[in-house]
């Protein structure tokens, strides 16, 4: 009876011993179903997993004690040289990149520039540009409407505006919409689909609250963007005003200085409404709040390398937001690596300016051969730490 025992385990340990261990845990997982019937002449083998061996190879021959070769000899360790520190180093050297547009004083693209017509200024000094393309890509874009039941006129302007935007998007690009009133709305999360689009901006017909908290809004969508690769864009459709938002307007700026790669650009709304209350004689604190919610928009745009826009008759949107779809696919990106390398979390102020091959301003020439007055738009700074895009 012993005898049998000894005999069953000597199998069973010589059976384990002969699985590898990832047909072991391979049992715990679902298995493909078998089919039946002739096998395929033609058919391979798959080549053998890392690590394994192939479905139609046999189980490991385990050597004897006795055959087993002698390991390799461990690697000797380095002697210390006397005086010199353990430590390794680690070189970070951060790169920056500026979304530059260059146009017209009547907002017309200006094509065919060069490396060598730009030069970039941080805080001063200028700067070695490594890198340099311009191309039409697609658009990455948050479209953020404001949505508050203050005045209709201005439910029927942001429609109106967004609309515009949906019908210009190509099939690459990718666009989420969101409202705002009291909180932000997820109306679709990104995605390709115009009729997405279209659908998400139908549910804005009747708005249920008076309050319009921008800056709680835009803290909101940047904080969701901020992480996702390459180039971003919000198009904010907006009054500009903010009601009770618990951020404050330090805080959405303070924000925007810490991030990159997000470029703004703001469209007001109600612009009709508020000439209409100025020529009726509305001063003292609705021509204020006017005034500070215009100085807002123009802020978020400056501060990133976007624009803002103050259309009067709902007939310049269409032409708005064609200005804006040919800036945002025909900027200029630069990069370069900065003199200053510290990345000590401090703000550092961008500048950039259109040189000639002799080292002084660019003249940009009409196709009537007269002097073109040329804007630039870029951000206007950015925060030196780690990371940096």
């Amino acid at each position: 009876m012993r005898t049998l025992i000894s005999c069953k385990l000597l199998l069973i340990l010589t059976f384990a011993a002969a699985v590898p261990a990832g047909k072991l845990l391979a049992q715990d997982q679902p298995q493909e179903p078998s089919t039946s019937g002739q096998q395929n002449p033609n058919k391979q083998d798959a080549p053998a997993d890392a690590g394994g061996p192939g479905g139609d190879v046999g189980p490991y021959a385990i050597p004897k004690k006795k055959d087993e070769a002698p390991p390799p000899p461990a690697p000797e360790k380095p002697k210390k040289i006397e005086g010199m520190p353990d430590y390794s180093i680690k070189v970070d050297v951060p790169l920056v990149n500026v979304d530059v547009l260059v146009t017209s004083k009547d907002g017309q693209f200006i094509p065919n520039l060069k490396k060598e017509n730009f030069r970039v200024f941080e805080d001063g000094s200028p700067q070695t540009i490594s890198n340099f393309n311009q191309s039409s890509a697609p658009i990455t874009a948050v479209l953020l409407v404001e949505y508050a039941s203050t005045n209709y006129n201005y439910m029927y302007d942001a429609l109106n505006a967004s609309y515009n935007f949906a019908a210009t998007l190509k099939p690459e690009d990718w666009i989420a919409v969101v409202s705002y009133d009291m909180k932000p709305t997820i109306l679709t999360d990104f995605t390709q689909d115009k009729r997405a689009v279209m659908g998400a901006l139908n549910e804005l017909r009747i708005p249920g609250f008076s309050e319009r908290n921008l800056f709680d809004a835009l803290y909101d969508t940047i904080d969701r963007i901020e992480t996702i690769d390459g180039r971003k864009y919000i198009i904010l459709v907006s009054s500009g005003r903010d009601t009770f938002s618990k951020l404050n307007l330090d805080q959405i700026l303070k924000k925007l200085k810490t991030t990159q790669n997000i470029t703004i650009y703001a469209i007001s709304i109600g612009r009709a409404l508020r000439e209409m209350l100025e020529a009726r004689g509305a001063g003292g604190i609705i021509t204020s709040d006017w005034l500070q919610a215009d100085n807002q928009m123009n802020t978020f745009a400056h501060m990133t390398g976007g624009r803002a826009y103050f259309p009067r008759f709902d007939g310049e949107l269409p032409e708005i937001f064609h200005d804006i779809g040919t800036d945002i696919r025909n900027q200029y990106t630069l990069a370069y690596h900065p003199t200053n390398p510290k990345l000590d979390g401090s703000y550092r102020k961008l500048k950039v300016e259109l040189v000639a091959p002799d080292g002084g301003p660019l003249k940009v020439k009409d196709q009537k051969g007269k002097d073109v007055k040329v804007q630039i738009y870029a951000r206007e700074g950015y925060t030196a730490k780690h990371q940096v895009e």
